[in-house]
């Protein structure tokens, strides 16, 4: 049901043309042209952070890759403390003592096998998952890697932003 009137035409074309309407001087022109744009990403922004599917980029996009995502975001993987381990041993590292060299050297494998192992473990459950529920081999393509990189990233830092909590529980947003 509308809950208001039609505008008549001259209204809308008048609404438009205020619209659309720029200062006569260049700079105040470009100062409105980034103040507009500035909106309109802010918008945007706002719009991918409640998992808005027309807000996100072309890579993020289509039932598949929410899938994957929602997948990937479900439960915590090693991945996701590679990179402040690695800011850790590259620390420990600079410490000339040989027993530290040889715990970092442990801790350094350790981090690489783990993530290893869960990235290869993910990529097999990925597969299964799209595999089952998407026939289309082009929806499917790239979802794998694209489940992979999504691991790797703290999760924090994650765009889109997690919609499900660790467990599968969906966020409620405010």
């Amino acid at each position: 049901m509308k809950s208001e009137p039609t505008p008549k035409r001259k209204d809308a074309e008048a609404a438009r043309k205020k619209a659309l309407k720029v200062p006569k001087d260049s700079k105040e022109a470009r100062k409105a042209v980034k103040l507009r744009a500035r909106e309109q990403r802010q918008e945007v922004r706002i719009a991918m952070n409640r998992g808005e599917e027309w807000a996100m980029p072309f890579r993020d996009k289509g039932p598949v890759r929410r899938h994957v995502r929602n997948l990937v975001d479900s439960r915590w993987h090693f991945g996701e403390l590679f990179l402040p381990l690695a800011l850790l041993v590259l620390i420990l590292s600079l410490v000339p003592n040989p027993v530290v060299a040889r715990v970092v050297y442990f801790l350094w494998l350790a981090m690489m096998f783990g993530t290893i192992i869960d990235e290869v473990l993910l990529a097999f459950k990925i597969k299964s998952e799209v595999n089952r529920n998407y026939s289309d081999p082009k929806e499917r393509k790239g979802s794998i890697f694209y489940g992979l990189m999504r691991a790797l990233q703290l999760r924090s830092l994650r765009l889109p932003p997690p919609v499900v909590k660790i467990g599968g529980a969906p966020k409620e947003f405010k």
